[in-house]
């Protein structure tokens, strides 16, 4: 009983140091007149009122070409999802501190409508720190720093204008900074650079005019635009640039395949693979203009923009990438099979009528409500499967976000499987997915091969390859075709 006592009253002792010095550092601050106290600080803590300040932040550096800023103000928009109702919800109705006397206050300092929700902790500062922490993972300094500086300077605000406690402040923004960090679970922070590629031994075309290029414009892919076509005209004068639906690419490839010195496609993925269907263990290198949603394959061969490509193609600077095989078709990047084709398969079919994003969010709680596991023989052991996932090179993280490749060319497949053979395999899958465990739960298995053999009773085996629904016959093998496909890339180890 003398401990606990002991206990309590050492803590209301803390307790009370911590007040004292929240209030002596109020009285300071208050005492202190400049603009920048008076004026600037407290204009910049309304601007952050519901987080506007933050979405303004955010839109200003996703506009930028950096594809890391827009990465970045992805991550701080969820950081801020996570930080502001943990905070205002929670934090502040457990604690339900008063808020500061404001009598020492300047009067130009007041905010016009005080707050009524309890002071403890700040959630203006668990926003800002947040936001600001998320961006520093993925943005450059030149972008991290300014925003980190007008992060601080809200969370100082709080105080200058006597909304809050020093204290309220700095748990405020501990709170901010872990839920930033919190974001790494689901969302890996990709390392800067680009994955490495065995640079080809031959010489390949640097036609600086076009001279032999045909270059094929997906007009269906995400980001074409007609000034797109324009200039590519002006940057390659003697280049054929044909602007074609999606649905007349697959015979212009195969033209262009036949007749052209470089094929160069303007598209997302799916475009990718169809010139990669064409290319793939030929000398005819492929120029990737990347005009798609995602471009996965383009960022991960450090092709961000159409400018990057031309500067490959201008360079003469090619390497040779691995190209994942399954009867006949090919895929650059994964191979899906289950639950994920499923989604793909009902995204085909309404994306023509609502639209991508539309479809693949009507597709997801489609397959979550009436998705089945499904059988399938995978090197002659029979499985029930949720969900399998086979990446052309090794992926990372573990788990079942893959989100990167450090090489394009180690002549792997990423094997990730979820078993529903497992008791509660269901709920153990959605459990660790949203806790980032799914590596250790028992109805996951990873491993890595050079080829896997697939068998299904149904009459076809349904796959997802790089993002496009198609079918195979009911037995096939996947295997890696390495160094097959032979496409410019940018010297040198950029981003």
């Amino acid at each position: 009983m003398v401990r606990a006592s002991t206990g309590g009253s050492g803590l209301r002792r803390t307790r009370g140091r911590i007040a004292a010095a929240d209030l002596r550092l109020l009285d300071a601050v208050g005492a202190r007149r400049s603009v920048v106290l008076d004026r600037v600080l407290p204009g910049l803590g309304r601007w952050a009122n519901h987080g506007v300040l933050w979405f303004v932040v955010g839109i200003g550096i996703s506009v930028r070409k950096d594809r890391r800023t827009r990465r970045a103000a992805l991550r701080g928009a969820a950081a801020i999802g996570i930080a502001s109702p943990l905070t205002n919800l929670v934090f502040k109705n457990v604690f339900r501190r008063s808020r500061p006397p404001i009598t020492g206050v300047p009067l130009v300092r007041h905010l016009v409508r005080p707050p009524i929700t309890p002071s403890f902790p700040s959630g203006h500062s668990a926003s800002a720190a947040a936001f600001a922490t998320a961006v520093a993972m993925e943005a450059p300094a030149a972008v991290a720093v300014p925003v980190g500086v007008l992060a601080a300077s809200v969370a100082v605000s709080r105080v200058v204008s006597g909304a809050h406690y020093p204290s309220d402040v700095v748990v405020g923004a501990a709170v901010g900074t872990g839920c930033g960090l919190l974001t790494r679970l689901w969302w890996p922070v990709r390392p800067p650079g680009r994955a490495t590629a065995a640079e080809s031994d031959a010489d390949v075309p640097a036609p600086v005019s076009g001279a032999g290029v045909v270059v094929l414009i997906n007009d269906g892919a995400g980001t074409t635009n007609p000034q797109l076509s324009e200039v590519i005209r002006a940057e390659l004068p003697d280049a054929e640039v044909l602007v074609l639906p999606g649905d007349e690419m697959e015979e212009a490839l195969r033209r262009a395949a036949g007749s052209a010195r470089v094929v160069a496609v303007a598209g997302g993925d799916g475009t990718v693979n169809a010139a990669a269907r064409h290319l793939a263990g030929t000398d005819v290198p492929l120029l990737v203009l990347p005009a798609g949603t995602l471009n996965h394959f383009a960022h991960e061969l450090g092709v961000h923009t159409v400018d990057d490509a031309l500067s490959a193609l201008r360079a003469g600077h090619a390497v040779r990438v691995d190209v994942g095989r399954v009867d006949g078709r090919v895929f650059l990047n994964t191979c899906a099979f289950g639950l994920y084709t499923d989604l793909v398969a009902f995204r085909g079919r309404w994306e023509g009528r609502i639209g991508k994003w539309p479809a693949m969010l009507a597709g997801m709680f489609h397959v979550l409500r009436r998705g089945q596991p499904q059988s399938v023989l995978i090197d002659g052991v029979p499985r029930l499967v949720w969900m399998i996932f086979l990446g052309n090179g090794r992926y990372h993280p573990a788990g079942f976000a893959p989100a990167y490749r450090s090489r394009l060319d180690d002549g792997l497949l990423d094997v990730r499987i979820v078993e529903a053979g497992t008791p509660f395999a269901a709920t153990w899958m959605v459990f660790a997915m949203l806790t980032r465990t799914l590596r250790w739960c028992p109805a996951y298995r990873q491993y890595t091969s050079p080829r896997v053999h697939f068998a299904t009773a149904d009459p076809v085996l349904r796959l997802s390859l790089d993002g496009e629904y198609t079918e195979v016959s009911e037995q096939a093998t996947l295997r890696i075709d390495p160094a097959a496909l032979l496409v410019y890339r940018p010297p040198g180890d950029v981003e």
